[in-house]
């Protein structure tokens, strides 16, 4: 399997094609937005803007698995992101990122890696064809050399 086989809705409530992310290197994150690494929102509304939509995208998966953190609507989760952040980058409706109401995308992470999210703002880079890379823990920041630098190679 790879990215592209998952059926996933964004935060409207509609179908998000992830077929079109082939040949796009993908940042995958589950998100939360009352939890200390919301910070990161600039900081990946920052890196969205400044690379190349052809080449490069980030997916936001709020979730609410850890501390309760996100216990809003996905209609809550969009304004809250967009007015205080101004995030512009695809959020997908609000799902589980472990325990026995996973998500099937992060059940095949978690195949693919062996590791699952352990707090929010994990990360998984998922290269050009699909494939899961690396499962990054939620303190290494989206401004990260190790980010960066997979980005533009």
């Amino acid at each position: 399997m790879v990215l592209y086989d998952f059926h996933i809705e964004d935060i409207s409530g509609n179908p998000f094609d992830l077929e079109s992310l082939s040949g796009k290197k993908v940042l995958l994150i589950n998100t939360a937005s009352e939890c200390g690494f919301t910070k990161q929102y600039p900081q990946l509304q920052d890196l969205y803007e400044h690379t190349d939509r052809s080449k490069f995208e980030i997916i936001g998966f709020p979730s609410n698995d850890f501390g309760s953190q996100e216990p809003g609507t996905n209609e809550e989760i969009a304004q809250f992101c967009t007015a205080n952040f101004g995030v512009k980058f695809p959020m997908m409706s609000k799902i589980s990122v472990k325990g026995n109401s996973v998500h099937p995308i992060f059940s095949w992470l978690k195949s693919e890696t062996g590791e699952e999210p352990k707090w929010n703002f994990h990360k998984y880079l998922i290269d050009r064809n699909g494939n899961v890379l690396r499962s990054l823990e939620a303190a290494v920041e989206p401004t990260d050399s190790e980010i960066l630098d997979w980005i533009n190679q």
